[in-house]
């Protein structure tokens, strides 16, 4: 895989997290995350995101249940998926995003305790999670 710059998205539609992940390290960097509302976005923020990264392409996390079902949320992600593939003409793919909140809160507490475990901090690392267990994904294919 050449190297190729990400932005990696956890949706939720009050706060999106964001990280940028770069192919040749193989690693994601945690941004700020956005506020939504009812999951809409500041649109202009994620184009000026894209222009400054100079993305390729995105990831969305796709919440499902431990199952592999569906949540109610899960539509909700695609719908922002397929508005961001259509608004910026890049790719976007949408990865499994079971148990990286959980994970992200780990992480977070192994770095600092419980003062570093802000909601937006835990939307954008669990955003890194998603880049990179996608990478990883694709790199197995």
């Amino acid at each position: 895989m050449s190297s190729q710059t990400t932005l990696a998205f956890d949706f939720g539609m009050k706060s999106i997290g964001v990280a940028v992940g770069q192919s040749i390290t193989g690693t994601a960097s945690p941004l700020a995350a956005l506020r939504a509302q009812d999951g809409i976005p500041d649109w202009d923020l994620i184009e000026e995101l894209i222009k400054d990264w100079q993305a390729q392409t995105c990831v969305v996390g796709l919440p499902l249940n431990m199952d592999g079902s569906e949540q109610d949320i899960t539509a909700n992600a695609k719908k922002f998926s397929r508005r961001l593939a259509h608004k910026y003409k890049l790719a976007v793919h949408l990865h499994d995003e079971r148990l990286t909140t959980v994970e992200a809160k780990a992480r977070l507490f192994e770095l600092g305790g419980f003062k570093k475990l802000g909601k937006e901090k835990v939307d954008s690392v669990s955003a890194c999670l998603i880049y990179e267990s996608w990478l990883r994904s694709v790199d197995r294919q």
